[in-house]
Parts: C-alpha cells; structure tokens; sequence
C-alpha cells in the first residue's frame, strides 16, 4: 500500500492543538480550516505523516486516515456504533477476508464500515435494511472508502428471514432481536456465531430467553468500557468526560440442530 499522498486519496488533517479534520485531496485548490487555507498541491506527492503550513502559517500534520478515523467523520442519520464494541465483534465473530456474513440492519453503516474492512478482498457482507433512506446513506458512506464491493445492500424486512443460508457470522442491530433469532439460526452454518447488539438490560432478558430455545450455546453478555486519559505526563488523569455506557453485546454460536 503507497505511502504518498495522491489526488483523490482521503487524509486527516490534525492541527497543532489536535483539531482533526478528514477530508479528500483535490488536484487543484484548497482546504478552508479555521487556521487558514491548506493548498492541495502542498500536500499531493508528500509522505503520510508530514507536516504542512496554511497561508497564515499554523501547522497540521498528514495522516493516513485509520477505519476509526472514517468511523469518527461517518455520514449518520442514526446512532452509530462506536470502535470499542466494534473491534471486539469482529475478533469474537472471526470477521475476516473469505467469509460470508449477515448484518441488519444496516443503519448509517459504520458496522458495515468496519466489517467491510475485515472481509476485504475476498469476504462478502450481505447487509439488510427496510428503511431504503438508511440503506442509501450506508451505501453512501461505503463507496467513499472504496469498499462497496465487498457489501450487497438489501432493502428488506427481514420478518420472512433472510436469503442466504450457511453464513459464517450473523450481526443482529434491531429493536427487536429475539423475533429474529430462529431466522439467524437458519441463515448460520453449524458452528457460525451469532451477535446481537442492544441498548437496555431488558432487550438482554428477552434474547437469552429466546436463546434458551434454540440451536444456540455457550451464550454469553458483555460490555465494553474505555475511558481516555489526558496525556500530559506531569498531570496525568482521565479525561473529564467519556463515553460511558453504548450497549450489550449478545454472543453465541450455532449447534447441529436437535443436540441440545
């Protein structure tokens, strides 16, 4: 992968202060920061990683953007999940490049961002929507990374199931999941794992019922917490805010039906 920045690539620009802005380099022109003008042709041809002027002087620094950085700047017309929770379900669901799985639905497509990223080049993400304003957005958001060949949108209601069957993973983000579990069961292969996300302590209580029923085991509940630090060495601290509580996550995977 090149190191130097061309015409059309997307860099964030981090100024002084750490003000950060992501945006794509034009062949001719300039970036409006609050800072002054950044000149695209001082930045086309430099190294990731190098530092540039505005006409007023100010210093920002180039870099390549990272999946979190797009999942930062990311169009939303919804809530979207954030990098902790989305790290952690690509590892437990074995998200990688090969494998077929099922999201829905798609929302603003900052999981079908960070999916799409693990699956590349060879994995294939099928990703249900019903709201077709929702599933153009994420469709949107995913061809400004270059990965929309890697997702097959579809505007559905998923109350009749889902169109494929002998998926690797299933990742589940609705209201209300445990209407959908038997449909993810028929969708997975024998082993595939599920993924359920959800907001409040009920929605857990009616999956793992609905969980209690089924072709699933070693079910489990998790929540993840990450809090930043101020990184000045002399005072060092937490931050005074943080994002604090996004959701549970809901994992288990498919036995050979009847072994329960």
């Amino acid at each position: 992968m090149h190191n130097t920045i061309n015409v059309n690539d997307y860099v964030l620009l981090v100024s002084a202060k750490q003000e950060q802005h992501l945006i794509q380099v034009k062949e001719k022109g300039a970036y409006s920061t609050k800072d002054g003008n950044l000149v695209f042709s001082d930045i086309v041809g430099k190294e990731f990683g190098t530092l540039v002027f505005t006409h007023l002087g100010s210093k920002y620094y180039v870099f390549k953007p990272t999946v979190t950085d797009f999942l930062k700047f990311i169009k939303r017309k919804t809530q979207v999940l954030y990098a902790k929770d989305l790290g952690f379900i690509i590892l437990k669901l074995n998200i990688r490049s090969g494998i077929r799985m099922i999201e829905c639905g798609s929302g603003s497509g900052s999981a079908a961002t960070a999916f799409a990223f693990s699956l590349f080049p060879d994995g294939r993400l099928y990703s249900y929507e019903a709201r077709d304003e929702f599933m153009s957005l994420a469709s949107e958001n995913l061809k400004r990374l270059g990965l929309n060949d890697v997702v097959l949108f579809k505007n559905k209601d998923i109350e009749s199931g889902f169109d494929e069957q002998d998926v690797d993973a299933v990742f589940l983000d609705v209201k209300f999941p445990e209407r959908y579990i038997t449909h993810a069961s028929n969708a997975l292969k024998s082993g595939g794992s599920l993924c359920v996300f959800v907001p409040t302590t009920n929605q857990v209580v009616d999956v793992l019922r609905t969980l209690e029923n089924t072709d699933f085991f070693m079910n489990e509940v998790v929540e993840i917490m990450l809090r930043n630090y101020k990184t000045v060495p002399d005072r060092l601290r937490p931050d005074d805010t943080m994002t604090a509580h996004t959701g549970f996550l809901i994992f288990a995977r498919k036995i050979i039906r009847g072994q329960l």
